[in-house]
């Protein structure tokens, strides 16, 4: 790294991170209703995004601060095999057309704001929707401490807050200020804060990867050049090239499957897909967030870039800032670092909210306070949010960064046990509420033994997320944890449904899963459980 800061970058980064932040506190009169005290207002904009806001949104959303360091991180580090990111998003897409209009549907037709809220009403169980809750704010914790890590790697390479000797406040006072502002435009604007800040964010990163694409092999000679640099360490590494070695072409591929599965069971994926104003918005942008793919892939290259130019950093999350500092001149190096740190602005506020929204609507309203009323749950979902941004400034300042990558590896495993009760109980009704609950349940214990059993080169415990499932390969945790989860809830399905054991009451009917914006009977504004009628699907 560079002695000192670089004050040109610096101070292109503070201009961005200040447009923003102004952004962020207009945002609350952007489309601003005339009452803003109820969770579809605060915490899903109205339900109002178009098809480009959404677009914006999601791609915001799922393309995150982390993953711009992280997956040519990964590519830095093991080649080829960290690539699984660029198929998974392209697996996911065809998979959340079919279930996500469906979810939409259902949930404007009931005022759902969470999944869990559609899991209650779907099956009538309160036990199953509180594990869904709980297990997408678990997931979700550690992800907006990865947000901040991302920020804190490009202060660090910018030289902001001093060296490993300086005073704790002193070299963390620059996170402490950007967390601070964060917390605030969110508690003020909700989601239409990062709404309106994605486009400053995902402008910034497109400009950025097409400047880096083109600029960057030029300096090194070609891509000639960098394929060989990469090629010749990784040969020298024992791992016998670019491509992954045939014992690891199956992580490659269920790692793949698993995430893609994975993704959209998310909070802050549903949250964001919930503020469209209509499932033809949902359906248009799942053929263009594609798109988003095709930056990824060439996102990932950056890696073998790293490699080429000679980047050497002990933390492998600081491969790309590094190499951003040692590439561009530093005014443009101030752009780039300004599409990393606000592209860990977006995804920290909406996953904050959406972690407050689960816990409010499926652990504060459901079993604390069953009669709220939408103000109280827009202010405890506000509160809610602070806290829970409170919680990741303390995981990220508190511990090793490691221990905050591997919970985010283990926050994929769980949420992947989520995927049976929402979007099976989309298509059916045939999964018996208790089965759900007992394949839940299983998923969850044997991802987390599984994956607390898995060393690494590192560390003995959390080490990695794949492990032997069984049947000679290696393969992901995640998706082995996952298959457990769909054996146990069919097989206890067919038993409870022989004995006759009791369904809970569902409140949806089929016509609500293609109702749309506009049509007869869609609300909006109401609780769950206030709209619709019993009845099977």
């Amino acid at each position: 790294m560079n002695g000192g800061v670089n004050g040109v970058a610096l101070a292109v980064f503070i201009f961005f991170f200040v447009a923003v932040t102004v952004m962020g506190f207009l945002a609350a009169r952007w489309r601003a209703a005339e009452n803003a005290n109820n969770l579809d207002e605060w915490g899903l904009g109205g339900r109002s995004f178009g098809t480009w806001i959404t677009w914006f949104l999601l791609g915001g959303d799922l393309y995150t601060a982390y993953t711009f360091v992280a997956v040519p991180a990964a590519i830095y580090a093991t080649g080829a095999a960290g690539f699984f990111a660029v198929p998974y998003t392209i697996l996911v897409y065809p998979l959340i057309f079919t279930f996500l209009p469906r979810l939409w549907s259902v949930s404007h037709k009931h005022g759902y704001v969470t999944t869990s809220d559609f899991v209650r009403g779907r099956f009538g169980s309160k036990g199953l929707s509180l594990a869904v809750a709980i297990t997408g704010i678990l997931a979700t914790m550690p992800y907006i401490a990865l947000q901040l890590v991302g920020i804190q790697a490009v202060l660090d390479v910018m030289g902001v807050g001093g060296g490993e000797n300086t005073n704790w406040f002193i070299k963390d006072l620059p996170l402490l200020i950007a967390f601070g502002v964060l917390a605030a435009y969110t508690y003020s604007s909700g989601l239409r804060a990062p709404a309106l800040i994605a486009f400053v964010k995902d402008t910034l990163i497109y400009i950025v990867i097409a400047v880096a694409i083109i600029y960057i092999p030029i300096k090194l000679g070609g891509f000639d050049d960098i394929f060989s640099a990469a090629n010749d360490k990784f040969t020298k590494a024992g791992a016998g090239g670019l491509a992954p070695a045939a014992e690891g072409q199956w992580a490659y591929g269920t790692l793949a499957l698993g995430s893609a599965l994975a993704l959209f069971m998310y909070p802050h994926s549903i949250t964001a897909t919930l503020s469209s104003r209509s499932r033809e918005v949902i359906r248009r942008n799942t053929t263009i967030l594609p798109l988003y793919s095709l930056m990824l892939g060439l996102l990932a290259l950056l890696g073998f870039m790293a490699i080429a130019a000679g980047v050497t950093v002990e933390n492998g999350q600081l491969a790309i800032p590094q190499l951003f500092e040692d590439m561009f001149p530093d005014w443009f190096a101030g752009v780039a670092f300004a599409a990393i740190g606000i592209g860990a602005l977006v995804p920290a506020a909406i996953m904050s909210i959406a972690a407050a929204n689960l816990f409010t609507r499926n652990i504060y309203k459901d079993f604390l306070r069953p009669n709220a009323t939408p103000e109280e749950e827009t202010k405890v979902s506000k509160l809610v949010s602070l806290l829970v941004k409170v919680g990741a400034l303390i995981f990220v300042l508190g511990m090793d960064k490691t221990v905050a990558i591997n919970f985010q590896l283990l926050g994929g495993i769980w949420i992947l046990q989520t995927f049976p009760a929402l979007v099976g109980g989309l298509f059916t009704r045939w999964f018996h509420r208790w089965a759900l609950l007992a394949g839940w349940a299983v998923g969850m214990v044997y991802g987390t033994w599984k994956a607390y059993d898995t060393p690494s080169g590192t560390q003995k415990h959390f080490g990695n997320t794949t492990d032997v499932p069984g049947i000679g390969e290696i393969g992901y945790i995640g998706l082995t944890a996952f298959v457990l989860n769909v054996v146990v809830t069919v097989v206890l399905t067919l038993i409870l449904r022989a004995v006759k054991a009791p369904d809970g009451v569902d409140e949806t009917s089929s016509a609500d899963y293609k109702a749309d914006a506009g049509d007869p009977g869609v609300q909006t504004d109401l609780p769950p459980a206030t709209a619709g009628a019993p009845g099977g699907h």
